[in-house]
């Protein structure tokens, strides 16, 4: 035997079975990031509409993503090039 026995039949060295089901957990997962996208620009026009910066929002969500010292660094740097062209 080749080591096949037990396994799925296969197409040109292809699972079909786990293909299909690779697939269609991307696809779940794709539908499902258009929902939250499509909430997160809600709560961002909510945000809007109460008289916040929205701007500035996604800054400090991104801002909150990022490691302290990862986020020190580039507090840093931004100073330093802010001072060399005179900002």
């Amino acid at each position: 035997m080749d080591g096949t026995a037990g396994r799925a039949a296969k197409k040109g060295g292809v699972n079909p079975g786990q293909l299909k089901a690779l697939v269609e957990r991307i696809e779940k997962l794709e539908d499902e990031r258009g929902a939250i996208s499509a909430d997160i620009k809600e709560v961002y026009s909510e945000a809007k509409g109460g008289g916040f910066d929205t701007r500035i929002m996604r800054q400090v969500v991104r801002l909150r993503k990022m490691d302290k010292a990862d986020r020190a660094e580039q507090d840093e740097l931004l100073d330093l090039y802010m001072d060399a062209v005179g900002g």
